[in-house]
């Protein structure tokens, strides 16, 4: 059965770690399954007419039954993933991070669909990423790869700017010429959008090859990567550790949420705390995506929504306001949120230099004999993430 592709780039493990995870024990589950995204914009959503460089990146996720170990590689490494893009930029000018998911080979999906399912259009809503991956669940079915490749460059909002860096991740271990819809078919039509597709297939490379994993990412000037999705996921334990959790901690409180979606913004970020608590080290990298530019919340968050000038404090109803604010004047308003946006930005550079100490120390860490071997999925999209980006002039530190 397909397996799923799930996010995460990650450092290699290390000495002194310990491994949790492994597939045969399930995923520490925090939060009550997410309900399905209605169809049509939502929160952090983003549309065709952007400026800065983009990063668009669309994870098709087999879910079929025997994933779960690489779907947990996902939920883990999320953090660090949207970690590498923290200094993504071209010319100066820093590049937004969008992620796309879709779900493919559960039987439970129709067959009308080709089992197939859009989890989450392209959006800078990290949290609603992290609560989609921590409600996939497995099940058996039917894996049409070209079919889903053909959904995702026809469904989602693609940028029209060929400087921009578009791709396409897609695991498995089956046949990749299953479905209706050949893979050549839509490996073309992917191309001919500047979308470039990467395979991962999870086994063997020469299994990978013999059932067209290679052949696809060929054809799509892409790259073919293979890991053992069954590899537990390296926990590392790094100094800085307990204090990035509990500035991590420390930060949400900084967060006011605002209108319709405020008390499920809050919510939502509460829930992916308790997500990122399954390790040390994912909560440590959580805790750096928070504290970055890309942790955008303008939508639902007062602090960040006047920042970006999404909303104005004193247009607020009474009803829209935080708890926080209730019962206030303007001015007592205005004054709480710089308070809270001012607590917000010393706890960042905090977390910032913190993380910095931390990746540091990782770094020394990496010849550790431990981690030589199969390769997890985060360093498989380290490695081609590193090389597209260049393609197309974009720097990513």
């Amino acid at each position: 059965m397909f397996k799923s592709l799930a996010l995460g780039l990650g450092l290699l493990a290390l000495p002194h770690v310990s491994f949790a995870g492994a597939p045969n024990a399930p995923a520490k589950q925090m939060a009550p399954p997410a309900r399905q995204v209605p169809e049509g914009p939502a929160p952090g959503m983003v549309d065709a007419a952007v400026s800065a460089p983009r990063v668009q990146i669309a994870l098709l996720l087999d879910t079929s039954s025997s994933m779960e170990g690489l779907i947990d590689q996902a939920r883990r490494q999320l953090w660090t993933v949207v970690n590498t893009f923290q200094k993504a930029r071209r010319d100066g000018q820093m590049a937004r991070l969008e992620i796309a998911l879709y779900e493919y080979g559960k039987e439970s999906l129709s067959k009308e669909s080709g089992y197939i399912r859009q989890i989450l259009p392209f959006t800078t809503d990290l949290d609603r990423v992290s609560e989609q991956l921590f409600a996939l669940r497995t099940h058996g079915g039917d894996e049409y790869c070209g079919q889903v490749i053909q959904k995702a460059t026809t469904q989602l909002a693609w940028s029209k700017s060929k400087e921009d860096l578009k791709l396409i991740y897609i695991a498995g271990n089956e046949s990749f010429t299953q479905g209706p819809i050949a893979y050549s078919k839509a490996v073309a039509s992917a191309k001919e959008h500047g979308i470039v597709v990467n395979t991962v297939h999870c086994g063997p490379s020469q299994v990978g090859d013999q059932d067209g994993w290679t052949a696809a990412a060929t054809l799509a000037q892409g790259q073919s990567l293979n890991i053992d999705q069954n590899r537990a996921v390296a926990q590392i334990s790094a100094p800085q550790d307990a204090e990035l959790a509990r500035l991590s901690g420390d930060l949400s409180k900084t967060y006011l949420g605002y209108g319709a979606q405020g008390s499920e913004g809050k919510q939502r970020q509460a829930a992916q705390d308790s997500n990122a608590s399954v390790s040390a080290s994912t909560t440590a990298s959580r805790a750096a995506s928070k504290a970055s530019r890309l942790y955008d919340n303008s939508s639902w968050d007062l602090v960040d929504g006047a920042k970006k000038g999404a909303v104005k404090v004193e247009a607020l109803r009474e009803e829209e306001l935080p708890p926080e604010l209730k019962g206030k004047s303007v001015e007592e308003r205005k004054a709480v949120v710089e308070a809270k946006s001012k607590e917000r930005s010393d706890i960042q550079d905090r977390i910032q230099k913190l993380q910095g100490e931390r990746v540091k120390y990782l770094a020394e860490q990496e010849t550790d004999a431990a981690n030589k071997g199969a390769e997890t999925l985060d360093t498989a999209i380290i490695q081609s993430v590193r090389k597209q980006a260049a393609a197309r002039k974009l720097m990513l530190e």
